[in-house]
């Protein structure tokens, strides 16, 4: 490390965070040592020369005095042109550049005239933008505050063809980055509410469209300018993601016991300024149109919207009249009518709404709960509206309980968004489902509150959240029943995507789970299944994929069966061995040794139904054909009826090419002659996917599981195995079972973010379950296996 980014580490380093003040003193010290050093260059590199009206100036976050410990300089050497050549130029810059690579500062430099700011400004966007920031480091100030001047007007005069120029590129910048609130890694500079975001609040204000949010938004840019500080800092690098790998790290260097508090806390600021950026956003287009040319007075458009509020420029407003309004009723009719309308709230009427209302009584008024209803119903509105009511507090003065839960953060590999989030586009997917259920308000609720309970400590979190709901539902006013039906949903509305994902359909004991967590009612059923179904959709492509909506439709087919049994039954292929009867064509071909293979397509995903004769290591062989052939087992159920068994296994296939029935036909051929040909190409699969060792692994999940499923079935032993994945490892499991004298009933496969949890149904060559002794066996044969 070179002396001057030891310097800057020092300035702003670890020993900095651990004394007394604040990032911004620290800032302010870093801002100090840059202009010196900076500035004893320049004196060293202009020494014995004539410069005036020459001068060295900084952009970007040098420029604005907040950079980081690590952040690059963005510097430009600014001259009139008049004074010295364009070689005299060059070899100053070169003097001044040439330093600051030597002592490893990374460096982006241009050496422009007043009139070349200018035209880079107008033909470059980003450049525009940054030279607003533009400072005096070195040299003649006045050439700089002439740059500034002259880039600044243009940019005022320019405004309004540069506002939807610069609206664009956000959303493309947006896109590519996602949105810093929702990201378990966030990309801390360019995500949506990052700090370049704070960049664009300042450029629209230098405009004159818009005034440039303060208070909240400060204390939110400081934050974010403290975390990516601390990112410097613990990872020695110039780099603005917070990566999984330094929440420890960067949460103790701030002070944070849980690293979990500080991505609340970056949610929070990341919302604060993505809130503020698109309300700016809106206003500075309100205020271009307010700019054209109009005969007369500009009147406002107010389009009447109901209970006083208008649609006005885009956004609900309260009418004149209203301002004073007292009604504790009107935050929620502002909000239903703004969702339905998919508008937001304009900020004057959310601050107005929140300071100048009463609040709701306890318990809530019939009509409050009617519109609370409508609210949830309103679709993907919602989202926008929630969030606006959500920054003025107005949500946690309806439910204290969602303080706990906003901004949460989830590691879970299949979740997408916050928990706040997550609960409000469950909502937002379930307002799809409402006509299959009979209590659509019920369903909302439940989709509100099924993860309120993920709160820090809670190790069951639908345990935990099924008291929080019904004290919610208590203060809502609702019935002692409603209550009742939206508790069980909450404590509940992970066992059917568990049940079908994880244990085998056709086992009685598997229905009978279902059954008991709805009490047997058809119409809870109903609720819990499309409540299952949002919270899966909400969650994103990993929690529903198209082979987990087949299992669960399965699993809604069977218990359906069970609580109404005048619901027909669907037929499947080879429905009748499931019956217990082997037809007897397919008896002559097994005999003939030519196994049935038979493949349906479902959307995005296969079933491969398969009948052969049985015999020892059959499921292995069937793993690893499938695995050869690059397909992604899901879940497999396993029949065997009079020496025929009948596999039904359900794939994806990551490469999209539909799997080929004759060539899985012919694999299974001579896997049962004893040749293993067919499963040449998983070799090669396994040797371009080499696992690291646990030890150089960061984060490393830990040693494989084993673990024995009590009370699951009556008929197997229900084995759950988890491990971390590599392909073939279902023919390895398949291979283990079968020498240790096992068979496989069922099989039941996910995996997540690399770790799979597969479930498997065992029992002896005779059918019956293993005793202990044998299960303790099998449980050491397979650990060992997933070791590898």
């Amino acid at each position: 490390m070179t002396d001057v980014a030891a310097r800057r580490l020092d300035l702003a380093g670890t020993r900095a965070f651990e004394q007394a003040g604040s990032g911004l003193e620290r800032r302010r010290r870093l801002a100090e040592f840059n202009h010196e050093w900076l500035g004893e260059l320049w004196a060293e590199a202009v020494r014995g020369q004539r410069v005036e009206g020459v001068a060295l100036a900084a952009v970007g976050s040098v420029g604005r005095g907040d950079a980081g410990p690590l952040s690059d300089y963005d510097l430009v050497l600014l001259h009139y042109g008049r004074t010295l050549s364009t070689d005299e130029v060059t070899r100053l810059a070169d003097r001044i550049w040439y330093p600051i690579w030597d002592a490893g500062v990374r460096l982006d430099h241009s050496v422009r005239t007043v009139n070349q700011c200018r035209t880079v400004a107008a033909e470059d966007l980003t450049a525009a933008v940054g030279l607003l920031d533009i400072a005096p480091v070195a040299g003649d100030a006045e050439v700089v505050a002439a740059a500034r001047a002259t880039v600044s007007h243009d940019w005022r005069a320019n405004a309004r063809k540069r506002l939807p120029q610069l609206t664009d590129a956000m959303a493309v910048r947006h896109h590519r980055h996602g949105d810093l609130a929702q990201s378990i890694e966030p990309e801390l500079k360019e995500a949506h509410g990052g700090l370049r975001d704070m960049t664009v609040l300042s450029a629209l204000a230098e405009a004159w469209l818009a005034d440039r949010p303060r208070g909240e938004v400060d204390t939110a840019y400081g934050l974010l300018l403290d975390v990516r500080d601390a990112v410097h800092v613990v990872t020695g690098r110039g780099r603005d993601r917070l990566g999984r790998e330094d929440h420890d790290a960067v949460a103790a260097l701030l002070g944070y016991g849980d690293p979990d508090d500080l991505l609340a806390d970056v949610s929070d600021a990341g919302r604060a300024i993505a809130y503020a950026l698109d309300g700016t956003v809106r206003r500075a287009g309100q205020s271009q149109r307010a700019r054209v040319l109009r005969v007369g007075p500009r009147r406002p458009q107010m389009t009447p919207l109901g209970y006083g509020l208008f649609e006005s420029d885009g956004e609900v407003v309260l009418g004149a009249g209203r301002v004073g309004e007292t009604d504790p009723h009107l935050p929620l009719r502002a909000a239903v009518v703004a969702a339905a309308a998919n508008l937001p709230i304009s900020p004057t009427t959310l601050e107005n709404l929140a300071t100048k209302c009463a609040d709701l009584p306890t318990p809530w008024t019939p009509l409050a709960r009617g519109l609370f209803s409508d609210l949830l119903a309103a679709g993907p509105g919602l989202v926008t509206v929630w969030e606006g009511l959500d920054q003025q507090g107005i949500i946690e003065r309806w439910l204290p309980e969602w303080a706990a839960v906003r901004s949460r953060p989830q590691r879970n590999a299949v979740h997408r968004h916050t928990v706040d989030r997550h609960l409000i586009e469950t909502v937002v997917h379930a307002t799809g489902l409402v006509r299959g259920v009979g209590r659509a308000d019920l369903l909302l609720l439940a989709a509100l509150l099924h993860d309120i309970g993920k709160v820090p400590g809670a190790r069951d979190h639908s345990a935990a959240g099924a008291p929080v709901a019904e004290a919610v539902m208590r203060r809502l006013g609702h019935t002692e029943a409603d209550v009742e039906v939206v508790t069980s949903l909450v404590r509940e509305h992970l066992t059917l995507i568990e049940l079908a994902t994880r244990r085998d359909h056709s086992d009685p004991r598997t229905i009978d789970a279902a059954v008991a967590a709805v009490s047997g009612d058809r119409d809870r059923f109903d609720l819990l299944l499309a409540l299952t179904e949002a919270d899966a959709v909400a969650a994103g492509p990993k929690a529903w994929t198209d082979w987990r909506a087949a299992l669960l439709a399965q699993l809604a087919t069977e218990v359906r069966a069970r609580l109404d049994p005048s619901t027909p039954a669907v037929a499947t292929p080879l429905a009748d061995v499931g019956q217990g009867v082997v037809p007897e064509p397919l008896v002559r071909a097994l005999a003939a040794g030519e196994p049935h293979v038979e493949v349906l397509s479902h959307g995005g995903s296969y079933r491969i139904d398969i009948a052969d004769r049985d015999r020892l290591g059959l499921f292995a062989d069937t793993a690893g054909l499938l695995a050869a052939e690059g397909l992604v087992v899901r879940t497999a159920i396993l029949r065997t009826v009079d020496g025929v068994a009948v596999n039904e296994w359900h794939v994806e296939s990551p490469s999209g090419n539909e799997p080929e029935q004759p060539r899985l036909h012919r694999g299974l051929v001579r896997l049962a002659t004893g040749d293993r040909g067919p499963l040449g190409l998983l070799d090669r699969r396994r040797q371009f996917a080499a696992r690291p060792s646990r030890e150089s692994t960061i984060g490393s999940p830990g040693q494989p599981r084993a673990l024995v499923v009590p009370g699951a079935s009556d008929e197997a032993t229900v084995l759950e195995v988890r491990a971390e994945d590599r392909p073939g490892l279902l023919h390895e499991l398949g291979m283990a079972f079968a020498k240790s004298g096992v068979s496989v009933r069922s099989a039941h496969i996910a995996t997540y973010a690399g770790q799979t949890l597969d479930t498997f149904y065992v029992t002896d060559f005779s059918g019956r379950r293993l005793d202990p002794g044998k299960v303790a066996q099998v449980v050491a044969v397979i650990i060992d296996t997933c070791d590898g």
